[in-house]
């Protein structure tokens, strides 16, 4: 009968109350047991059917401790037989019960009478509450009613001002049982500590605490509860003193507002009884009061919300775990731990609910809007405990789960503190967990293969990188770069409180990092490495497997693709459709033979190796995969598991150094032009032996030692990843299929000579190797290591009745046969359509051709073909749902798109926008990518949009709402190194912050338009602008893509060029220092520009008529709620962005990063000054400050001010100024970003001048770096004169604007009244400054130059001026203390780490030229005492040189040089790149003809050397017997090879063309006579 629940889920004790649980999965599937139960189960009419099974599954004591006592034998060898008799605690448990059960019992058994004041905690809804409208309803019909309905309106009052006024205005309502309901607590808590908290957020955020003139405190005519303890001063005792009483009636000792009140109970279901997977989705959820009203709040909390929602039945299987360990039972463990680890694979997806595209509707939620929320949840006091995620039940529970030991990370420490703050129901619970029946221990004592495989899935679910913990990871590390930027400095919880080794987010991504180890230390041992760099090697492969059987599943008779069944017999793995499957692959016999053969390693194969650390850590991951002690790697070990294909830029160095320059092949294999190189290092070995001394080949690759060299020449290999092309229903799966299409290349010509040689990739050559080849005959014992990850953007819909469109060519079907499966397992759950438009080239390759004529025939789905080589065509009839034959012209896939183009387009539009809402998933090529794609457009052109530019916008939603994924092979394509080089300031140019603008980034020397991709970006389009124009390669890193295949394979589509490397100074280190300094300055400009679009455009697309999208698509409009002026979202946020840049006087550029250029700048010209002149300099430094303090700069201010005053103005005058405000905050953000561009671009000029000055005929470096310093020195001068006629532009543009307002007479009429009442009607005409007198000097009065003394007594003023950094706080209490501080109109994170960094740069520099500024200064020497500016300064022990990170250089770049001393540099490590034909090599091409396969592996090797270049007999001892792993003696080298090198003739010319740069820098002259020339402003 429907509902029934499964008796597979009663265990021994008791039956967890409402489960539903079944065979595997059963737990999201809502499974239930047909027909009637009594009957099935042969149950009494009228006996309640759960307590009867429950009771038949009850035992005695004596059944579950003593059933397998031991044998007489056993018992007699036994030394003390007391320990065959149970222990007390087992005894108790079994007697009682579980102890996390019977905390979830006695919970679920007084919740609900007592208003869950314990905490919400139940079998059937975990930690979530079973109603969540239970509270909410009862506090609504209590006098407590005042409180919510505020709640309700708060929207409204925050965007009009009036949120204290509104809630002073309450009456002073208890909080005691008699008046508030205990069913009532969650809702008052809730809504108390929301208002209290908005409370104090708009009394530090009232429009005074930026720019402001007189500054007065609001004081409300209400009593306050000040006596209420720390939390609540300053907050009105009408919502103080209740919010205090109900705080302890739930065992709150202190007020506090928590994560999951804010989120979790902050919620309303839309649909109760839509329970799959769970309830609280985030599309079957609303926020019941949100503060702020915007659409990132809601976002945000209700993403917040989900993530703890889909642990929903973690609680009840942890349970179920503990119980089925205390009976020892193996079966039913094992269930519930697979159970459990589908819930944690499961629970990722919730964060994609949070997404940072623009385009995702009601998903979008961007960083710097983050912020307002990140400081509204700010704690009440210093003691509180944070308003941070780790108070999320998921992560402390399965903390204690797993056994955790170690909490001395900052999130460690943080997360216990935390833990004594959960409701005690929660606390419980883990300490049930925790303390008793530890499930680790027990799955590692059992010593079941499948328990420890499930056992070790569970923690990569968890805490692995592409578990839930790295995915949250990787989410907040994007959030938190864009909140950093744009103002904030850290987390609630003080996790990325600003560090002077690191910024922010990568301060909060390391925290991150090491919380993450130490969860993994139980199971993984000491972690060396980040656990980003894990990503992509060996440590993602943690079981072992063999190849089953290779079968054909087209017609072809070259098995070009396969499909290959790997055993997973005992190894616990669990999959899912659209899982992938990682594979440490094994080199080809014949690769092994050839490297053996050259190195001389025949009679080796089995002596053991000297590993290095690399090697030495896959070592250690081999023996616990095996669960063994670490195994001895042999020769053989490395040759198959190393990697020797292709052959890579580094490989070839490595040779090259090993032979010390003296092989001409290798030296050919360096000139090429593309990399890497279509061969193998036994290609290259095998050429190399050849041609090389076999003095220096002996020397090189040395018989006698330990083989050290073997492992450092040899790197370990990567795995490959392959979709999983299967589906099973199987509790544990026996097996797993792939299809695999064997990837084949020509061998590059430097080894084939003239002949054409076909090769195998090595990962589907191993899989899937050519028919009858000698590696698909051999028999071997080796295991493969393997691994499953799960792409969260390439899954499976949870709506089962969603449309799936599935878009593949050619082995790109792998993964859409296990969607297929899953999909129509169950015709009545899999409603939706199934569609499969597949792109092949030939009827012999079309893969699972009579599996899906079965689904077709049955109705069940719809498949379209297009033949790019074949005329037979095959159509789909719908009417007879058949595959019809039909000749037609070949095509590929983009045309078969276009034929279906009314289909297609109706499911890739949105529902919103009248479609289907279709998912459409692409599997492919990149080229296959680019097809789908192009059809895609053309289909929506042709059938629903008027321009390509709505298609793409109506494809941009579908990535936004991940509707639409991509699983992209990668295909390794060479890139080319003979274009161009791209300077710096081109890519700083390229920021795509306007419109129609293109936006470059640069990752590891490399330089890619992404401009195309960035909608696409599963990451969101914010993370991708943010580091738009600079070297992103740390980001790109810390984010795990540098292992990514796909990604790598993405990127080539949008590869541009090379970036220009760093020009060779020669011998002036000042000129390098110089470069770094002034590279890291403009990469300043370029962060500051790309920060501040992101609010600018909001600012300047929005408008009073509700409309927006001007400029940052997807934005809201933050200047109107409800037809009214949004004053609590547009008004403020133009005001506090206004005032960041304004009092910190844009501290990014025209800080202490322009001073510490400055300061060098001008030491650098006062040095090189002749002796006894005094160097005239221009007053940069000077023209800063008189432009923030001048007159204009007064006015700029006080019309700021002037917008502050309107935040939280309760007279509504804001209302006569509408209009003014918009039209002065679309000027003002104009004008900014108009300076930012010109910053840029004038630090674009300085940068461009560093390759000029290189090419300038100078007698000596000092007078390239002479006139270097004084072109620069004018540079700032110009950027410093922009600031100043910024502030002269800004000055003329003013709020007050009558004329604009909808009635300019009563605007008029206001400001009259107002003048009169404050008093200032009759003295109009005196000026208004800030606080005292002007500072600045009139315009006849300003000296246009200033002498050193000068520069240096403003550089000695900036230090001793600086703000003292705020230090590090050392312990858990001092880091509460520290928590809520936040400075008045702060700096952003990002600013803050740039100057911090320049002022101690600026220290250092000082201290460092002490005597040589002596004695250019008239400054006493007593003013710059080490102490004095320690003390000035950060008060640091040893202050160091600090720089932001520089763009690396290309390694793709070629110096012109002679081809000695291309050998000099290769030998010293340099990265070489030559072009232009070689010399072909005096030896004829090798003959390569491989021999019959044997049967035996060493049996296989020694004949395939056979045939091969062997290494000459030289003078090299046999290693000692004791090096060698097996026995026997050595037998005679292999015949003897005459090596001579061959030289050749390697061309030198120009590689990489770097453009030159037009600068006026060429008009300097060299001669010291000669006056600077001055250069004319440009605006």
């Amino acid at each position: 009968m429907a509902g029934a629940r499964c008796p597979a889920g009663s265990v021994a004790g008791r039956s967890r109350a409402g489960s539903r649980v079944g065979p595997r999965g059963c737990s999201f599937s809502g499974y239930t047991q047909p027909g009637d139960i009594h009957a099935a189960f042969d149950i009494p009419r009228g006996v309640d059917a759960e307590e009867w099974l429950r009771m038949r599954e009850r035992k005695s004591i004596n059944e579950v401790l003593y059933r397998n006592i031991p044998s007489v034998q056993e018992i007699s060898k036994m030394k003390n037989i007391d320990t065959l008799n149970a222990s007390e605690q087992d005894l108790l448990a079994v007697a009682l019960g579980a102890p996390a059960r019977q905390v979830m019992i006695r919970a679920e058994e007084i919740g609900s009478a007592t208003g869950w004041k314990d905490g919400y905690l139940s079998a059937e809804h975990g930690f979530c509450p079973p109603d969540y409208s239970e509270a909410p309803g009862a506090l609504a019909n209590s006098p407590g009613r005042i409180w919510s309905d505020l709640c309700e309106r708060m929207p409204g009052c925050v965007a009009r001002g009036r949120v204290r006024e509104s809630i002073a205005a309450l009456p002073l309502v208890s909080g005691t049982e008699d008046m508030i309901p205990d069913k009532a607590l969650w809702a008052a808590v809730v809504a108390l500590g929301m208002l209290c908290s908005i409370y104090r957020y708009e009394d530090k955020n009232d429009g005074h605490e930026g720019v402001t003139i007189n500054a007065k405190a609001y004081k409300p005519n209400c009593e306050m509860g000040d006596d209420l303890g720390e939390e609540l001063v300053g907050i009105p005792r009408c919502i103080a003193l209740p919010y205090w009483q109900v705080s302890r009636r739930l065992g709150r000792s202190i007020p506090h507002l928590t994560f999951f009140d804010q989120s979790s109970f902050n919620m309303k279901v839309k649909d109760p009884t839509s329970t799959y997977p769970y309830v609280g989705r985030f599309d079957n959820m609303e926020m019941r009061w949100p503060v702020f009203g915007e659409r990132t709040e809601m976002a945000f909390q209700k993403g917040c919300a989900e993530t703890s929602a889909s642990f929903q039945h973690g609680p009840d299987a942890i349970a179920s775990c503990q119980e089925h360990v205390m009976n020892r039972n193996v079966e039913g463990l094992l269930r519930e731990m697979i159970r459990l680890k589908e819930i944690l694979e499961r629970m990722p997806n919730a964060f994609h609910s949070i997404n940072t595209n623009p385009s995702s509707g009601e998903n979008y939620v961007p960083g710097h809007q983050w912020i307002r929320w990140g400081k509204f949840s700010a704690p009440l006091s210093k003691r509180c405990p944070a308003s941070s995620g780790l108070q999320f039940p998921p992560f402390l529970v399965m903390d204690a789960f797993l056994g955790r030991k170690k909490y001395d990370s900052f999130l460690g420490a943080e997360g216990l503190h935390l833990r004594a703050w959960l409701p005690s129901n929660l606390r419980a619970f883990i300490a049930a967990i925790e303390y008793h029946y530890r499930i680790p221990e027990f799955v590692k004592q059992s010593g079941d293969p499948r328990l420890m495989g499930v056992m070790d899935g569970i923690v990569e679910a968890y805490t692995g990188e592409r578990g839930f913990m790295g995915t949250h990871r990787y989410k907040v590390f994007g959030i938190l770069e864009i909140a950093s930027k744009t103002g904030r400095t850290e987390t609630n919880g003080l996790s990325g409180n600003s560090d002077p080794d690191g910024k922010p987010w990568e301060e909060t991504h390391r925290q991150f990092s090491e919380a993450m180890k130490e969860r993994l230390e139980p199971f993984r041992g000491n972690i060396t490495i980040e656990p980003n760099e894990m990503r992509g090697t060996f440590e993602e492969c943690r079981y072992k497997s063999r190849v089953l059987t290779r079968s054909y599943v087209d017609t072809d008779p070259k098995r070009s693709i396969a499909m290959v069944t790997l055993d997973l017999q005992n190894t616990g793995i669990t999959f899912q459709p659209g899982d992938r499957l990682a594979v440490m692959p094994l080199n080809s016999w014949a690769e092994c033979a050839k490297v053996a053969a050259a190195l001389g390693l025949a009679e080796y194969l089995d002596y053991r190796v000297t590993l290095n650390a690399k090697w030495q850590r896959f070592a250690q991951h081999l023996g616990a995969v095996s669960h063994t002690s670490t195994p001895q790697l042999t020769v053989k070990d490395i040759l198959r598991r190393g990697h020797l294909a292709p052959i890579t830029k580094d490989l070839a160095l490595r040779v090259h150094d090993l032979l010390r320059a003296s092989s001409s092949t290798v030296i050919k294999v360096l000139a090429t032009e593309e990399w890497p190189i279509r061969g193998s290092l036994g290609d290259l070995l095998q050429g190399a032996v050849t041609d090389t001394n076999p003095h220096i080949w002996d020397k090189a690759f040395d018989l006698t030692g330990d083989f050290e060299w073997l492992s450092e020449l040899v790197p370990v290999e990567v795995p490959r990843t392959y979709s999983i092309s299967s589906y099973s229903q199987e509790l544990l799966p026996s097996t797993v299929d792939l299809t695999i299409s064997r990837a084949e290349y020509k061998l590059c010509s430097t080894f084939a000579g003239n002949e054409e040689f076909t090769c195998a990739g090595v990962g589907s050559g191993f899989l899937n190797p050519f028919v009858g080849s000698g590696d698909e005959m051999i028999e071997t014992d080796e295991d493969m290591l393997i691994g499953v990850s799960r792409p969260l953007n390439f899954q499976l819909p949870i709506d089962r009745a969603a449309p799936c469109a599935y878009f593949a060519g050619g082995s790109g079907i792998a993964p859409f046969r296990s969607f297929w499966q899953a999909r129509l397992a169950s015709h009545n759950n899999a409603a939706g359509r199934d569609l499969l438009y597949l792109g092949v080239q030939s009827r012999e390759k079309f893969c699972y051709e009579e599996e899906l004529r079965e689904y077709i025939d049955a109705g069940l789905m719809e498949v379209h073909l297009a033949f790019s080589r074949d005329k037979r065509g095959l159509v789909y009839d719908r009417r007879t749902h058949d595959l019809v034959e039909k000749e037609m012209p070949p095509r590929y896939i983009d045309a078969l798109i276009v034929e279906q183009a009314a289909t297609i387009s109706e499911l890739v539009m949105s529902k919103k926008q009248g479609g289907l809402g279709g998912y459409l998933y692409v599997c492919g090529s990149v080229a296959v990518f680019d097809s789908v794609m192009n059809g895609i457009r053309k289909a929506i052109y042709n059938h629903c949009s008027s321009t390509m530019e709505a298609s793409e916008m109506i494809i941009n939603k579908a990535f936004a709402e991940r509707r639409f994924m991509l699983d992209v092979f990668m295909t390794p394509k060479p890139l080319p190194c003979n274009l161009p080089t791209i300077p710096l300031s081109q890519l700083a140019r390229h920021t795509g912050h306007r419109p129609d603008s293109r936006m470059w980034i640069s990752v590891h020397g490399k330089v890619y338009d992404v401009t195309d991709f960035c909608p696409m970006h599963p990451g969101g389009t914010l993370i991708i602008k943010s580091n738009a124009g600079v070297d992103c390669s740390k980001s790109f890193d810390n984010l795990a893509h540098t292992n990514n295949p796909e990604v790598s394979s993405l990127l080539t589509k949008y590869f541009i060029g090379q970036l220009t490397p760093k020009p060779d100074f020669h011998q002036c280190p000042e000129l390098g220092d110089l470069y770094d300094l002034w590279a890291a300055y403009l990469r300043t400009t370029v962060e500051t520009l790309v920060a501040h679009q992101f609010e600018m455009y909001e600012i300047m697309g929005a408008s009073d008529d509700g409309t927006s999208d001007k400029y940052l698509r997807g934005s809201e409009n933050v200047w109107s709620r409800e037809h009214l002026i949004n004053i609590g979202l547009g008004v403020r946020m133009f005001y506090d962005y206004q005032s960041r840049l304004l009092q910190g006087g844009f501290a990014a550029l025209f800080g202490p990063k322009l001073q510490e250029l400055v300061l060098k700048l001008s030491f650098t010209l006062a040095d090189a000054s002749s002796a006894g002149t005094r160097m005239r300099l221009p007053d940069v430094l000077g023209i800063i400050a008189r432009a923030k303090t001048s007159s204009d700069a007064v006015k700029t201010s006080q019309e700021v001010a002037l917008v502050g005053q309107y935040v939280c103005d309760s007279s509504s005058n804001v209302r006569f100024a509408e209009r003014g405000i918009f039209n002065y905050a679309t000027k003002s953000v104009e004008l900014d970003i108009e300076l930012l561009e010109d910053i840029r671009e004038e630090a674009c000029h300085g940068m461009d001048a560093f390759e000029s000055v290189m090419a300038m005929d100078a007698k000596t470096d000092n007078q390239r770096l002479s006139v270097l310093a004084t072109f620069l020195m004018q540079t700032l001068e110009r950027m410093a004169k922009r600031l100043e006629i910024f502030y002269a532009k800004l000055a003329q543009h003013k709020v007050y604007k009558p004329e604009l307002e909808r009635n300019p007479a009563r605007s008029r009429w206001n400001l009259v009244r107002r003048k009169i009442k404050d008093g200032s009607f009759f003295i109009l005409t005196q000026e208004t400054v800030l606080g005292a007198a002007p500072a600045y000097v009139s315009a006849h009065n300003r000296g246009t130059s200033v002498d050193f003394d000068g520069v240096m007594s403003r550089i000695q003023a900036s230090i001793r001026n600086a703000p003292q950094p705020s230090p590090v706080p050392q312990t858990l209490n001092a880091m509460h203390l520290a928590r809520a501080s936040t400075p008045p109109a702060e700096t952003n994170a990002m600013a803050t780490h740039e100057n911090n960094s320049a002022m101690r740069a600026m220290s250092s520099f000082i201290n460092a030229n002490m005597r040589s500024i002596r004695r250019l200064s008239k400054v006493p020497p007593m003013q710059l005492t080490l102490e004095q500016l320690q003390a000035a300064v950060a008060q640091q022990e040893s202050p160091t040189l600090g720089r932001p990170p520089t763009p690396p250089s290309s390694n793709g770049s070629v110096t012109r040089v002679n081809t000695l001393e291309r050998l000099m540099a290769a030998q010293n490590g340099k990265a070489l790149n030559a072009r232009g034909g070689m010399s072909p090599m005096a030896a004829g091409p090798t003959v390569r003809s491989p021999p019959t396969p044997p049967l035996d592996p060493t049996t296989a090797l020694n004949a395939m050397m056979g045939k091969l270049n062997v290494r000459a007999r030289g003078s090299s001892v046999p290693p000692s017997p004791a090096m060698s792993a097996t026995s026997g003696g050595r037998q005679a080298r292999a015949m003897s090879i005459r090596s001579v090198p061959i030289p050749i003739a390697v061309p030198t010319h120009q590689g990489h063309s770097a453009k030159s740069s037009t600068n006026s820098l060429r008009t300097f002259r060299l001669g010291s006579d000669r006056p600077p020339i001055k250069i004319a402003p440009t605006f």
